[in-house]
C-alpha cells in the first residue's frame, strides 16, 4: 500500500493516523517463501516535524509459518513489529546511502508500507529455530523424525581427514 507523505508535509505539524492493510501475501527470503497465519493491519502515526522532516510511528502484530531448523515441524511464529523513522527529505538518495539511511521504503513523496514491512521482518527473523531445545532432529541416514520414533542406523560420524588410514584398515581387513 502506498501512502503519499506529500500532503502531510505541506501543514508543519500536521499528524495523520492510518490504518495500512499489508499487502503482501508471502515472505519471501533467501530462495523460501512464508505464509502469513496472522497479519493485522498497520497503525501508522505520521507527523510532519518541519524543515522536511517526517516522523513516521507504527505497530502491529503478524504471524509467520516457520519450520523447525532439524525436524521440519511447522512453527507458528509471532511477531510484534514497532516502527519508529524519522525521514530527512532534504538529504537526497545518495547522502542518504552515504549515512547508511536505507530507505528503500520512501519512493518519492510515498511511503510503500509492504517494504517497510517486509523489512522490520527481516530484521525479527530468526537465524535458527527450533520446536523444542531437545529436539534431537532427522536421522541422517533413513529419515526417521528422531523426536517421535528411534532406528538403529549407524550415526557415527568419522573425521573426513582419517578416511586414508581407515582405507588402509579396511583393505586389510579382507587379507
Amino acid at each position: 500500500m502506498l501512502i503519499s507523505l506529500s500532503e502531510i508535509m505541506s501543514t508543519k505539524d500536521k499528524v495523520e493516523h492510518i490504518k495500512a492493510s499489508i499487502e503482501m501475501e508471502r515472505f519471501d527470503f533467501q530462495g523460501n517463501s512464508y505464509e502469513f497465519i496472522k497479519k493485522e493491519p498497520v497503525d501508522l502515526t505520521i507527523t510532519n516535524l518541519g524543515n522536511k522532516t517526517v516522523l513516521i510511528e507504527g505497530s502491529t502484530n503478524i504471524s509467520l509459518l516457520l519450520f523447525c531448523n532439524r525436524c521440519l515441524k511447522e512453527i507458528v511464529f509471532p511477531m510484534d513489529i514497532h516502527i519508529s523513522k524519522e525521514i530527512d527529505f532534504n538529504l537526497s538518495e545518495n547522502e542518504r546511502a552515504e549515512n547508511l539511511d536505507e530507505t528503500n521504503y520512501i519512493i518519492g513523496y510515498n511511503l510503500d508500507v509492504d517494504i517497510l514491512i517486509y523489512d522490520e521482518i527481516l530484521i525479527g527473523f530468526p537465524m535458527k529455530l527450533l520446536c523444542d531445545e531437545e529436539c534431537k532432529g532427522i536421522c541422517k541416514t533413513c529419515g526417521i523424525n528422531l523426536n517421535q520414533e528411534t532406528c538403529n542406523c549407524d550415526n557415527t560420524e568419522y573425521d573426513p581427514r582419517m578416511s586414508v588410514i581407515r582405507d588402509i584398515f579396511n583393505n586389510f581387513k579382507e587379507v
